[in-house]
C-alpha cells in the first residue's frame, strides 16, 4: 500500500509540474524531472531511496515500452528512404563523441586516468530516446530533423552498447592488470548484442502472428503489453539489453503488420502515465549534493560530449549530404542523456574487477551529466526543432512564459 501511495504522489507531482511547464511553454518531460527532484529523498523526502529501489521494475518496464515505441518507427520503406544517411550520421556522432571525451579526460591527471577516460567516453555515446520521443510527440514535430532524429537515437544506443562493452573490458584490463582476450573484448559484447536482436525479432514475429486471432482493441493492447513484459523479463534473465530487445520487437512487428500504425496508436493511449512515472522517478534519483564532488572532470565531460555530439552529427550529415537543417540542428537534439547512461554507470559500479574509487567517480559524473542534460536537453531539443521549422506554432504556442502567466492568472481570477 505504501508503494501505491508513492506512485500516486509521483503522478500528482508530475501532473502539477506539467501544468506549470505548459504555462512556461516548456516540455512536459522537464516538469516530470523537476517533480521527481522535489519529491525525492534529496529535497522534500516524500519518496525515500528504498522506495526508489523497489520501483526499479516499473522504470525498467517503462524503458521497454519506450524502446518498443521507437522500434515501431523503423519501417523498412522509411529506412530505405533514409538509407545510408542514418548509418553514416549515427556512426560519425558516436565515434567523434567517444573520441573527444576520451581525449579530453586523458588530459586530466589522477589515479586510474586511462580507465576513467575509457568508461566515461563510452557512456558519452548514449542518448536518451525517451526524452526526445516525448518532446517530439508533445509538439507533433515533423520534418527532416525529426525523421532523422528518431532512428539515430535508437541506433545510437546500440552502437553505444557495443562501444561500452569493449571499453569496459579495456578499463578492467588497465586497472586490474588482467590480460585482454578476444572473449572479453569481442565475443562477449557481440553475444549480448546478437542475442538481444534475435530474441526481439522472434518476439516481434510472434506478436505479429498472434494479432491475426484478436481483433478488438482491448485484446490487441493486452497482447502488446504482454510482449513487452516478456522481452524485458527475458532480457533480465539472460543478461541481454532490454532496450535493444524491445526495440527489435517494435521494429519487426511494425514491418510484418500492415495495420501496425493503428495498433501502436492503441498502446500510445496506455503509456503516457507510465512514461511520466519513469521520468519522475528518474528525477528522484538525482542528488544535487553531487555537484560539489564532480569537480573539473564533470565539467570537462559535459563540454567534450556536447561538442562531440554536435560536431560528429554535423560531420556525418555533411558526408551524407543531408538537409541543411539536419546539419545545423541534429546535434543539439542528441544531447539528452538518462536511462541508458545511468544503466552503464551502474554496470561499472557492479563490476568486481574495478576499484571502488574509480566506480564511484564514474557513477558520480554520469549522474551529474544526467542532471544537467535531462533538465536542459529537452528544452534545447524543443528550441532546435522550432528553429528548424518542424514544430507547428499551434502546437508550440506563440506566447512568452510571462504572457502565459498573465493569461493564466487572469483566467483563474474570480469574477467581479
Amino acid at each position: 500500500m505504501q508503494i501505491l501511495l508513492i506512485i500516486a504522489i509521483a503522478m500528482a507531482a508530475g501532473l502539477l509540474l506539467s501544468r506549470l511547464m505548459k504555462i512556461l511553454n516548456l516540455p512536459n518531460v522537464t516538469g516530470f524531472l523537476i517533480a521527481g527532484v522535489l519529491i525525492g529523498p534529496f529535497v522534500f523526502g516524500f519518496v525515500n531511496e528504498e522506495s526508489i529501489k523497489s520501483l526499479k521494475l516499473l522504470t525498467s518496464t517503462a524503458l521497454g515500452f519506450i524502446a518498443f515505441s521507437i522500434g515501431g518507427e523503423f519501417k523498412l520503406k522509411f529506412l530505405q528512404k533514409l538509407g545510408k544517411h542514418i548509418i553514416i550520421i549515427t556512426l560519425a556522432q558516436a565515434f567523434v563523441t567517444v573520441g573527444l571525451v576520451i581525449a579530453a579526460l586523458l588530459l586530466i591527471p589522477g589515479e586510474d586516468r586511462v580507465p576513467r577516460a575509457l568508461l566515461l567516453g563510452a557512456i558519452a555515446a548514449a542518448t536518451a530516446p525517451a526524452a526526445t520521443l516525448l518532446v517530439v510527440r508533445q509538439y507533433k514535430a515533423r520534418g527532416a530533423v525529426t525523421d532523422t532524429l528518431l532512428p539515430v537515437t535508437a541506433l545510437d544506443d546500440a552502437i553505444g552498447l557495443i562501444i561500452f562493452s569493449v571499453c569496459l573490458a579495456l578499463a578492467i584490463a588497465f586497472s586490474s592488470g588482467k590480460g585482454m582476450t578476444a572473449q572479453t573484448v569481442i565475443l562477449d559484447p557481440l553475444r549480448e548484442i546478437g542475442l538481444s536482436l534475435l530474441v526481439g525479432s522472434i518476439m516481434g514475429a510472434l506478436l505479429a502472428g498472434a494479432m491475426r486471432f484478436f481483433r478488438s482493441n482491448a485484446n490487441r493492447l493486452s497482447l502488446m503489453i504482454a510482449a513487452v513484459f516478456a522481452c524485458v523479463a527475458l532480457s533480465e534473465m539472460w543478461e541481454l539489453s532490454s532496450l535493444l530487445t524491445c526495440m527489435l520487437l517494435g521494429a519487426v512487428f511494425s514491418n510484418l503488420r500492415k495495420d501496425a500504425v493503428r495498433s501502436l496508436e492503441i498502446i500510445d493511449g496506455w503509456t503516457p502515465g507510465l512514461f511520466m512515472l519513469f521520468f519522475v522517478f528518474s528525477g528522484a534519483e538525482l542528488d544535487f549534493s553531487i555537484l560539489t564532488s564532480v569537480g573539473v572532470i564533470g565539467v570537462v565531460y559535459i563540454i567534450a560530449r556536447s561538442l562531440g555530439k554536435y560536431s560528429g552529427s554535423y560531420l556525418g550529415a555533411a558526408v551524407a549530404r543531408s538537409d541543411k537543417n539536419v546539419k545545423k540542428f541534429l546535434g543539439i537534439t542528441l544531447l539528452p542523456q538518462a536511462g541508458v547512461a545511468i544503466g552503464m554507470a551502474q554496470m561499472v559500479a557492479a563490476s568486481p574487477d574495478l576499484p571502488a574509487s574509480l566506480a564511484s567517480q564514474v557513477v558520480t559524473v554520469a549522474l551529474f551529466a544526467t542532471l544537467v542534460y535531462e533538465l536542459v536537453g529537452p528544452i534545447l531539443t524543443k528550441l532546435a526543432l522550432k528553429h528548424a521549422g518542424e514544430i507547428n506554432e499551434t502546437n508550440l504556442g506563440n506566447a512568452t512564459p510571462i504572457k502565459n502567466f498573465v493569461r493564466y492568472f487572469k483566467r483563474s481570477a474570480p469574477m467581479k
